[in-house]
């Protein structure tokens, strides 16, 4: 048998194809755009994510006769994303994504509403479902009346493989209107928002079946036998399955093209106030808390493509041993914060760069900005009484010693990193619910920590120095956040 495992990034899908045993057969990556048609929007053509899932199923045909013998598949794919099917079944527009801010002022008006934080456990932040909803009632009343249904990613990519719009729970966790501890739709905030119950995908545990693979499908991809399709599950919770996390305090820390730190609970415990997330995790009856940073690693590309140099090379630049922090600073504020700020305007800026300053001061600054970001979000975690002793760094980031080595320091935690894994968890991840939806495999078989982990400890020399400026980072984050919205323009 074997199984795949798809996970639907922001920038592309990463496919994994693994055996009965959990061990990784073979891998097919393919990358699609996003278009930005505004400052703040961000959107996606659902049809480049079916071109890319047919791309890499063909590649992996081509090497792999294993794939012939599938038997399960699981989505994993990038939260909140508003999917817009009408009751024939076609895309009534690009899906507004996770990091899209335009729906700020409809999210500040449901999150004046109690009820959402209280049965949702979470704020409403602008990039998450339900006020991306609100905005098209306003701004787009046409494509609005025609909405039959709302698919997360992940769920859109399970309707095309089964035929069934369906989700999971740990997915419908970032829409606002999910009762994440009840993890079920709630009547009364779909109400809340325009919205009814008919209009969400059917929801499963992203460990049982969701469906089937459709006839012409498992045709036309030469399969043998029926296979099964899990109920998937939001990018995040897929990881932390990749990475066997689902014990209280099991953490990790994403250097992707958002940052994130979570860390898995044994109960659901919302602390709103802070601006973590409370959702559901992939496995019944559990749930994890993260901060969200919307830009980490998406600020090094920012940079390499301004300087037009490959993200690589100007880490190398820096050399193989830390450095204490830079006289440069940087806010890695691109598209506003989320986790612990809760501020659509913030935008990123330096500060410090003099007549000497040089490209690798740049470069430094971006880092250095990225892992004080996660910092705070650490510490917004702890405050909801999370207590993580380690984590395990995922994303593309996770590649650089550099940049782990600094992050180790900053966080003041040992980071653990598994080579084979730490840009494809959330594919794993999805591929190990796929083997507990189709077969008689156990939880405590499958979901299983990496056996090739090497642990990065902080730099001790430099942990009061980086501890002084994170302070700074802090003071300034919190001036930003005070002038941002006197900043903008006044359309």
């Amino acid at each position: 048998m074997s199984f795949l495992g798809l996970d639907l990034g922001t920038s592309g899908l990463k496919v994994l194809l693994t055996d009965d045993e959990g061990e990784v057969i073979g891998q097919a990556d393919h990358a699609y755009p996003v278009s930005h048609p505004h400052d703040g929007w961000s959107e996606q053509d659902p049809a480049d994510w079916v071109a890319a899932l047919q791309n890499a199923v063909a590649a992996l045909r081509a090497v792999h006769p294993e794939f012939d013998y599938l038997r399960g598949i699981g989505v994993s794919g990038q939260m909140h994303g508003a999917t817009l099917l009408d009751k024939s079944g076609a895309v009534l527009r690009p899906c507004i994504l996770w990091n899209d801010t335009r729906s700020h002022a409809q999210a500040a008006t449901l999150d004046g509403d109690p009820t959402f934080r209280r049965i949702s456990g979470n704020i409403v932040f602008p990039g998450f479902t339900a006020p991306k909803l609100l905005w098209l009632r306003d701004h787009e009343p046409g494509v609005f009346a025609r909405i039959a249904k709302v698919l997360l990613p992940a769920a859109f990519l399970n309707h095309y493989l089964t035929g069934d719009p369906v989700g999971d729970m740990s997915d419908a966790s970032g829409t606002s209107w999910l009762d994440v501890q009840s993890r079920c739709w709630s009547d009364d905030l779909l109400a809340r928002s325009g919205m009814a119950v008919a209009q969400m995908p059917r929801l499963v545990e992203g460990s049982v079946p969701a469906g089937q693979l459709r006839t012409e499908l498992a045709r036309d991809w030469g399969l043998r036998h029926t296979v099964t399709v899990a109920g998937g599950a939001g990018d995040n919770a897929a990881t932390a399955c990749g990475l066997g996390l689902l014990d209280e305090g099991a953490g990790a820390v994403s250097l992707g093209s958002s940052g994130v730190v979570m860390v898995a609970r044994g109960a659901c415990t919302p602390a709103p106030q802070t601006a973590v997330h409370t959702f559901c995790h992939a496995l019944p009856g559990r749930w994890y808390q993260m901060g969200v940073m919307l830009a980490a690693a998406d600020n090094l590309n920012w940079l390499a493509k301004l300087v037009s140099m490959p993200p690589q090379a100007l880490i190398a630049e820096l050399g193989d041993v830390l450095r204490p922090p830079g006289p440069v600073r940087y806010l890695p504020y691109l598209a506003g914060e989320r986790t612990p700020h809760n501020n659509p305007h913030l935008r990123a800026g330096f500060a410090g760069i003099g007549a000497r300053s040089s490209r690798c001061d740049m470069t430094r600054a971006v880092l250095e900005g990225v892992c004080f970001g996660l910092r705070e979000n650490l510490e917004a975690l702890r405050a909801t009484g999370a207590a993580p002793k380690r984590l395990h760094a995922v994303g593309g980031g996770a590649r650089s010693p550099y940049w782990v080595k600094l992050l180790a320091t900053v966080l003041g935690l040992p980071i653990d990193v598994s080579a084979a894994q730490a840009g494809h968890g959330a594919a794993l991840g999805a591929a190990r619910l796929a083997r507990l939806a189709a077969t008689r495999a156990t939880v405590a078989d499958v979901i299983v920590q990496p056996h090739d982990t090497y642990e990065v400890l902080p730099a001790a020399e430099h942990v009061a120095v980086f501890e002084e400026a994170f302070t700074g980072f802090q003071n300034a984050a919190r001036a930003a956040g005070d002038s941002a919205a006197s900043l903008l323009p006044s359309d």
